[in-house]
């Protein structure tokens, strides 16, 4: 919104006119305008946090905590839940004032953060209505989230069928190719062309559906301790931040030998209103919690991050990205698969970071080491960028 205004209809429109308005050129760079929205992001989460928790003492919204977890977190019991709605408004808010709307993929972004968010808000509003650590069922949780993974992959695959004009050559809004991490010149394409038809399209949209649902659901698993998710968030979105500009750069994303996607540069403000928004929502997460986001806030996270990933065709290195996120995922299945295979558990308690807590780790212990590692894999997964 302040694009539109500032630049394209103040300075393109009158700066001949007025000399001082050619100061708005400002506003047409990317990086600009991710520090402003990313400072948006931040300072609007921490004037909003303290009232947003007062509203939600008041509401009685509180956390329902489940008796077969670690008994410490009993103590957690009644802390305010569903302050996800201020991570979500922190990313929404500042995207549209900095980002430019006319852009198809922060569009697509946003309305995938959305969707998820809702679907975490409507599980959250259940517990607290039943009074109990239980929402959706597993089931419809799913099949919700795997419809807006296949809407958001519908929608990229209509973006794929559009030709733009940069740099005086053609090319396809957005590219089908997966990028593959250490191999440059091996990028399959998910959609099969031939006799196949309408068939041809499947396995790209299996694929994205897949991708923004287990990280959405990765990033719920490991919402479990305070200030977890949030702190792994932070770094994972400050990674994408990175991947994102180079991807929109024709000259960078040219030099690193990755796929350039024409425009995909406007999501780096989605991506800057991310971190600002994870930072200052940490403010308040950050042990001891003062308030949990809730599914409302980690599947809209979740579900923000791997959106990001496929817009911007780093799929497969999202499991470097968040590779905190990743372990936690396997942890759960490596012990339900365990569970009915053998009858036995390979962890003490999943998802891994409770396993921890009942080995004797203190709480703030798990957590900092977790980030270092969340940062460790991050800083990894941008330096495959040249080991190609």
């Amino acid at each position: 919104m302040l694009y539109h205004i500032l630049y394209e209809f103040l300075y393109d429109g009158f700066n001949k006119y007025w000399s001082p308005l050619k100061a708005l050129n400002v506003f047409q760079y990317i990086t600009f305008r991710t520090a402003y929205a990313s400072l948006t992001a931040l300072v609007m989460s921490l004037l909003v946090g303290p009232w947003l928790i007062r509203r939600l003492r008041e509401f009685q919204i509180g956390q329902h905590i489940r008796e077969e977890g670690p008994k410490s977190h009993q103590t957690k019991a009644g802390t305010p839940t569903m302050g996800g709605v201020l991570i979500v408004l922190s990313i929404v808010i500042p995207t549209l004032l900095w980002a430019n709307l006319r852009n198809p993929f922060v569009w697509v972004a946003l309305l995938s953060t959305l969707a998820y968010g809702a679907i975490g808000f409507a599980d959250d509003y259940l517990k607290v209505r039943k009074k109990r650590n239980l929402g959706l069922t597993g089931r419809r949780k799913i099949a919700l989230q795997a419809l807006v993974g296949l809407l958001t992959g519908l929608t990229l695959l209509y973006l794929h069928t559009i030709m733009v004009r940069e740099g005086g050559a053609e090319r396809l809004l957005y590219s089908t190719r997966l990028t593959v991490p250490f191999f440059k010149n091996f990028t399959p394409d998910l959609v099969v062309a031939g006799p196949w038809g309408i068939l041809g399209y499947l396995p790209f949209l299996l694929f994205v559906t897949l991708v923004i649902v287990g990280s959405s659901n990765a990033v719920n698993l490991t919402d479990g301790l305070d200030g977890l998710a949030i702190g792994c968030t932070l770094i994972a979105s400050a990674a994408l931040t990175a991947l994102t500009y180079l991807t929109g750069h024709a000259t960078l994303s040219d030099y690193l030998d990755i796929q350039h996607i024409a425009g995909v540069s406007e999501v780096t403000i989605f991506c800057g209103s991310m971190v600002g928004a994870s930072l200052g929502f940490l403010w308040y997460n950050a042990h001891p919690a003062e308030v949990f986001m809730g599914d409302v806030g980690s599947l809209a996270l979740g579900g923000a991050i791997g959106t990001v990933a496929i817009i911007i065709k780093q799929e497969l290195l999202l499991i470097f990205v968040g590779g905190v996120f990743v372990i936690e995922a396997l942890s759960v299945m490596i012990q339900v698969a365990a569970f009915k295979l053998w009858g036995r558990r390979v962890f003490l308690m999943s998802p891994i970071h409770h396993h921890f807590e009942l080995k004797g780790w203190k709480e703030s212990k798990i957590i900092i080491r977790f980030w270092i590692a969340a940062l460790i894999f991050a800083l990894f997964s941008l330096s495959t960028l040249k080991l190609r």
